[in-house]
């Protein structure tokens, strides 16, 4: 590490380790409970593993040779902690590797699987042992929904009728091939995305002619045996609203949904250390990672349009942070490393899709594993757990759960050419008589006493947790895997009505409530 970066970490340290001494702030927090709220659908906690780096090989799969404890080839540790995570849905191959991806090629013997290279990713020798059987067999074994990213880019539509048929097909010649490959019964399949990226390295189409190219594909991929398919168009990068225009007016009566994409990059040429920056860099951060807000409302404007009834789902099936890969790595395995920063990242976004969740029907964070916003990271046979991993385990509670709005009175900080980043940022679901409140104090220097309006619910505390660290620069890794982790939290007393919560510095905080 440089000079520079010693100093911009020890600045940024200092921030996080001297905040207590500040005063605290306050903000104060009204619940409006609306028995009309949209409930916040449990596949916003969607995941992505894409054929990158080591996501797949070493990240999920080792084979069941392996060395490495694993349940049919899977590694055991990862499969124990995403269950924790009652990951809804699960986008597979790609991203950029699945409109290069032909499916044919991962099925069968493994020992007669061909090699390949993965020329969108660091040019990686992948032996195609992880493919079809598996990935639907580890998405039986996480409890999940699985969501096909299909090949339009290079691939035919025969090739992606066909495999459709092969998933779900209980008889003819496809569910002939999958039986000789070992598995009797069909899979179920509901998500099946028609091309990732299309105006990108999916083929670099534009927006008409990407619609008609959507109609002529979706029309094969067919309904078997009482499967039925939710089909997703390849949507809009961030700001591209045309897009959205376009895909809505030309092939909305044939899709369900539209995917959205964005990352938290302040700049793609330079973007900065995951792990080495100051309280400047930090607060621009969450600058960049609320224009999620922006780019939500004003796609959900244009399907508002032309489906005022909200039948159409906007999914936000890549987002995250992108950082500079981390030194002596590989560049095009986009390996990062995911401070408490990468936390609160999660947790703004988090609230921004619950308060748009008549629109937003799934969202994928990138990626599950050893790849940018990742929920674990793996080295041989040690696994850590991310900040982000915890973010997602705090809110599991609100998967399905109704929407209660609140009305959030906090300060704000003003950052040069960007959004204002708010000081406390808050979510509340219902489910079963059971209230969870989340807040997120996004300052380094000062904690804040929050004050929650329950508005004449008799509610009692049932639990609370709490995720933060000494500096906003700490991370887990090999040899220190809690440095940032889930702690109980006792400062969260209901008088008078109203539930007070005392919050240190960037910290998030959980409570269940009934």
């Amino acid at each position: 590490m440089n000079l520079k970066s010693t100093v911009l970490a020890l600045l940024a340290s200092t921030a996080g380790l001297c905040a207590s001494a500040a005063p605290a702030a306050t903000s104060t927090v009204q619940l409006l409970p609306n028995a009309d709220a949209p409930v916040i659908k449990k596949e916003i906690y969607g995941q992505f593993a894409e054929h990158l780096g080591r996501c797949i090989y070493g990240g999920i799969w080792v084979g069941e040779e392996s060395g490495i404890p694993n349940t049919q080839g899977y590694r055991t540790d990862v499969l124990n902690a995403l269950r924790e995570l009652h990951v809804p849905v699960l986008r597979w191959p790609g991203g950029c590797f699945a409109d290069e991806y032909h499916w044919m090629d991962g099925i069968g013997p493994h020992d007669k699987r061909p090699v390949m290279v993965n020329t969108n990713w660091g040019g990686t020798v992948e032996d195609n042992s992880f493919g079809t059987n598996e990935f639907f067999n580890f998405c039986e074994l996480l409890g999940c929904e699985p969501y096909l990213s299909g090949n339009v880019g290079s691939g035919t539509v025969e090739e992606l009728a066909k495999w459709v048929e092969y998933i779900t097909a209980a008889d003819g010649p496809m569910a002939e091939l999958r039986k000789a490959n070992g598995r009797e019964k069909p899979w179920r399949l509901k998500y099946l995305g028609v091309g990732n990226e299309s105006w990108g390295c999916g083929g670099n189409f534009t927006a008409d002619f990407y619609a008609n190219v959507y109609r002529r594909y979706q029309t094969y991929c067919r309904d078997f045996s009482g499967n039925r398919l939710y089909k997703i168009a390849s949507g809009a990068n961030a700001g591209d609203y045309n897009w959205t225009e376009v895909l809505m007016r030309d092939a909305m009566h044939q899709f369900n949904g539209v995917s959205m994409h964005y990352y938290s990059v302040g700049d793609w040429n330079s973007k900065g250390s995951a792990t080495v920056f100051d309280a400047s860099d930090y607060y621009r951060t969450l600058a960049i990672c609320l224009d999620m807000k922006t780019l939500v409302e004003r796609h959900s404007e244009i399907m508002d349009r032309f489906d005022p009834e909200k039948r159409k789902g906007l999914m936000v099936d890549e987002w995250g942070t992108w950082w500079e890969v981390e030194p002596g790595t590989n560049p095009g395995h986009l390996y990062q490393q995911n401070t408490m920063r990468d936390a609160i990242v999660a947790a703004l976004t988090l609230n921004i899709f619950h308060d748009n969740a008549a629109r937003v029907h799934m969202a994928n964070i990138a990626q599950l594993a050893n790849v940018l916003q990742a929920m674990v990271l793996t080295q041989d046979a040690e696994m850590v757990l991310t900040p982000t991993y915890y973010v997602f385990k705090m809110y599991v509670p609100h998967q399905d759960a109704r929407l209660v709005p609140l009305a959030v009175t906090t300060a704000t900080r003003s950052i040069e050419g960007r959004n204002d980043v708010p000081e406390v940022s808050a979510t509340c679901s219902e489910k079963d008589g059971v209230y969870t409140i989340s807040l997120t104090n996004t300052s380094l220097e000062k904690g804040n006493d929050v004050a929650v309006d329950l508005a004449a619910l008799k509610l009692k505390v049932q639990g609370a947790e709490i995720l933060t660290a000494a500096s906003v620069n700490d991370y887990n890794d090999f040899g220190k895997p809690e440095a940032v982790t889930l702690k109980s939290f006792k400062d969260a007393k209901i008088k008078d009505g109203k539930l007070n919560v005392s919050m240190p510095p960037m910290s998030i905080v959980t409570i269940s409530l009934k």
